[in-house]
């Protein structure tokens, strides 16, 4: 008798589903994200490039006057390129890190976002589930409720 009702129970509720990939993809939010992520690792190799390019410049430099300078003086050279190689090493894991958080965070945001325009979505169209697509095997399409949910998640 309990599994019969609780069977009952199920097919009463509602359930839908979305593609998160295609609301990150689509929306304003999710598009500035993206945007703000693409900008940022451009920057960050832009920075890369250019410091390769003066360090091959100061290598080269350098071994060009290898037989001019005194050995100490050449050494000391050498030493204070390295340095630099170190110390920009370390400033590019710290941006690389920063993008990282970046990201983590602006996803997070979205999430939250996200979430918060699923709840009243659910509320509003009494819908007891609502599931991701990429975990789906199979779904009637009049259960996805993506576009919908994109169309609010802009507004909102």
């Amino acid at each position: 008798f309990i599994f019969f009702s609780t069977g009952n129970l199920f097919a009463q509720d509602k359930i839908a589903f979305i593609d998160l990939n295609y609301l990150y993809n689509n929306s304003n939010i999710g598009k500035k994200i993206t945007k703000e992520i693409t900008n940022k690792k451009k920057n960050i190799n832009k920075e890369f490039q250019d410091f390769q390019k003066k360090l091959n410049e100061e290598k080269k430099s350098l071994l060009a006057q290898k037989n001019i300078l005194a050995e100490d003086e050449y050494k000391k050279k050498y030493l204070k390129l390295e340095d630099n190689l170190n110390k920009y090493n370390e400033i590019i894991s710290k941006k690389n890190k920063e993008l990282v958080d970046f990201q983590k965070k602006s996803k997070e945001e979205f999430t939250t976002t996200l979430k918060s325009t699923l709840e009243s979505y659910s509320k509003t169209n009494s819908i007891s589930m609502i599931l991701r697509k990429e975990n789906l095997l199979i779904g009637k399409s009049n259960l996805d409720i993506t576009k919908e949910i994109l169309e609010l998640f802009n507004k909102g």
